[in-house]
């Protein structure tokens, strides 16, 4: 990460700013910000404040403000990423690159043939991933997170989207032409044990359009990944 370091803060108040919790350590233990050092500092609005470090504490730094701007690395398309709980650390990779290429928005959900769980620990993870993410990448915001438990829930979570796509690997042929896509888009994928028949019917009835990733069984992490990039790709976020 080149530029000034940057940091996530819960609020601006004024011409001052206080760092304090997890990104406090990052900032203190990890990139060994001091008393007059310069550093960005991110509310999560799409702003970028120029900072200057003028008195640390034992578990905070306070931060005078002396610049602000909006961020230029925000996706200017509104992208949707629904995913099948992953076991292990796979549903981090997930988020963290998901994050890079662009979304705007990602639910985990539960499904029949779904092997993993998450609990608030393990979201609360996911946040933070996103977060660092946000953070190497040079984002000014971090993607929203949510869980669900209902699979039809996180599908009808994505109801105002112009594009609805629905990663199946039972299909014969794509619905939807990727190449074609423009404006707000939304994207499912399953978990490593894929969908049921039950799943797919409730996504056609919810409006999905189902598309195929080709003819190899990809694991559902690159399935993810690679999605989002051509949809990213396709949206003009990858120029």
């Amino acid at each position: 990460m080149s530029g000034r370091k940057r940091f996530f803060v819960d609020k601006i108040d004024g011409a001052y700013a206080v760092l304090e919790g997890d990104e406090f350590v990052h900032a203190k233990t990890v990139q060994r910000v001091d008393t007059g050092s310069e550093i960005t500092l991110l509310d999560g609005s799409g702003k970028e404040y120029g900072a200057i470090v003028s008195r640390v504490d034992k578990h905070s730094l306070l931060c005078h403000i002396v610049s602000v701007g909006d961020g230029e690395r925000e996706p200017k398309q509104d992208m949707y990423l629904l995913f099948g709980a992953l076991k292990g650390d796979r549903s981090e990779l997930v988020v963290q690159k998901a994050t890079e290429l662009g979304v705007n928005k990602i639910g985990v959900f539960s499904s029949e043939f779904c092997s993993a769980y998450i609990n608030e620990n393990k979201l609360e993870r996911l946040k933070k991933v996103a977060r660092e993410a946000s953070k190497q990448c040079m984002r000014s915001k971090t993607p929203e997170i949510s869980y669900f438990s209902d699979f039809k829930s996180a599908l009808q979570s994505a109801s105002c989207y112009a594009n609805k796509l629905f990663a199946c690997e039972f299909i014969a042929e794509s619905q939807t032409d990727l190449l074609r896509l423009s404006g707000s888009t939304a994207m499912v994928i399953g978990s490593e044990g894929g969908f049921s028949e039950r799943e797919a019917k409730i996504a056609s009835e919810e409006n999905f359009s189902f598309i195929s990733l080709g003819k190899r069984i990809l694991r559902a992490e690159t399935a993810s990944i690679a999605l989002v990039a051509q949809v990213a790709l396709v949206l003009g976020e990858m120029r």
